[in-house]
């Protein structure tokens, strides 16, 4: 009788029909895009329709990836410290992920530039033709940081009052706090350091579960953001500016198949393989705009594709600070643009002292939508630039940000997989069991 019942219960399980993450994202975002496309022929209706519905609906998703981002990258950084790392290690994987980082975010610094000093973006563009948005918020927002250079950011890893920071979710000092916090628990006795651990690890496994929930939301969440961006912006504001948006994108493509792909390939990985693994977190990343919408998933992903927990929990937070590939592409490309149409030539030695500033301005974005505009602003401003002219591009930047954004996600999921190769910690059984899963 128990075997009919099993038999029955296991034929029930194969006849439900099960649509994956991936494609209900790939869902909403068509739906999303459809929505959008309705709501920007008839504007009678979009203004009420986006703050009425799609735009709560959204900010929805965003709030709920937020909620979770920091409990799981305290927790889990503290944990993989304090539990299996110890300080000599942490210091040589940290110098190596930020030697990493710096080599990697200045190749697309320079490669952003290169593309826009070839392919000319700003060259031929009618000013007359571009919408004008109004950034003086945007431009009071540069005023209010302050300067923004290497000692700014260094104060700023520094937090005054953790519980603040938290608060804000403002990472950088989030993980500064918790690497000092798990090496004083590592010389705390067994006795009291265990159970602290043991807390820990179950909350952090409880997070990632609660992560799990709300991800069930992500393709309602995706629909919603997306439609609001095409309704407000349609694709015929896009016309003046595609050899702009074309250039970025470009750019985008280039640096993820050859520089991307090129490093995957010296430590032993396949650029398509990874985009394979990461391909839910990357429709999310590019509907949303937002690379902390993905973070939990990302850390959870690169721990099953083989990387150890203690280079997962440094290496993928520390990025969403200083790896950040498709800003620092777009910070050459836009600072050029701007340039060349107000018909500004900048020479081999501003351009030399554009890399040398970007350098440090691109470690300040954060990974939420809209901050990239900020710092480009910032950049332009060191340049002597008018700030004016990003004003004519606002309404398509969050279409570059799109691209710019699902970039970072891959820079930032290759990232620990070059760590654990460097040091010798990949789990090669580990990673091939992981892809078999995927494929059956």
């Amino acid at each position: 009788m128990e075997s009919v019942i099993e038999t029955s219960s296991a034929e029930h399980t194969e006849r439900k029909p099960r649509i994956g993450l991936a494609w209900q994202i790939l869902i909403g975002l068509v739906v999303g895009i459809a929505v959008g496309v309705v709501l920007n022929r008839f504007p009678q209706m979009r203004d009420s329709v986006i703050t009425g519905f799609l735009q709560p609906a959204g900010d929805i998703f965003i709030r709920l990836i937020k909620m979770v981002v920091v409990p799981i990258v305290f927790t889990s950084m503290v944990a993989g410290i304090a539990g299996v790392g110890d300080g000599r290690s942490l210091g040589r994987i940290g110098l190596k992920t930020l030697v990493y980082f710096e080599v990697v975010t200045t190749i697309a610094i320079v490669l952003g530039l290169v593309l826009g000093n070839v392919l000319q973006p700003g060259v031929g563009t009618d000013m007359s033709q571009l919408g004008h948005t109004d950034i003086s918020h945007l431009q009071q927002a540069t005023q209010t940081q302050g300067h923004h250079g290497f000692m700014s950011l260094l104060l700023n890893i520094i937090p005054d009052n953790i519980i603040a920071s938290m608060g804000r979710g403002d990472l950088l000092p989030v993980i500064f706090f918790s690497v000092l916090f798990g090496l004083g628990l590592q010389s705390v006795p067994a006795e009291y350091r265990k159970p602290l651990l043991a807390t820990l690890k179950g909350i952090g496994d409880a997070m990632f579960k609660v992560t799990g929930m709300v991800m069930r939301y992500a393709p309602f969440g995706v629909c919603a953001l997306i439609a609001v961006t095409v309704a407000n912006f349609g694709f015929g504001s896009l016309l003046p500016l595609v050899k702009l948006v074309a250039v970025t994108y470009l750019a985008i493509v280039l640096f993820a198949v050859f520089v991307l792909g090129v490093t995957a390939r010296l430590f032993g990985f396949r650029i398509f393989t990874l985009l394979k693994v990461i391909k839910d977190e990357l429709i999310i990343a590019f509907s949303t705009c937002s690379s902390a919408t993905v973070l939990p998933q990302l850390m959870k992903k690169m721990e099953d594709f083989g990387v150890p927990k203690s280079i997962t929990t440094f290496v993928v937070p520390t990025g969403y600070t200083f790896n950040l590939d498709g800003a620092s592409i777009y910070l050459g490309i836009g600072t050029l643009f701007v340039a060349q149409l107000y018909g500004v030539h900048l020479g081999v030695q501003e351009q030399i002292v554009l890399i040398l500033t970007m350098v440090v301005t691109s470690k300040g974005a954060a990974g939420v939508p809209g901050f990239m505009f900020v710092i480009l602003l910032t950049t332009l401003a060191s340049a002597g630039l008018p700030l004016e002219g990003l004003a004519f591009i606002a309404g398509v930047d969050r279409i570059m940000d799109m691209g710019r954004t699902a970039l970072n996600v891959v820079g930032n999921a290759l990232a620990p997989l070059v760590i654990a190769k460097w040091e010798g910690q990949y789990d090669e059984e580990k990673g091939k069991a992981y892809l078999a899963s995927l494929d059956a």
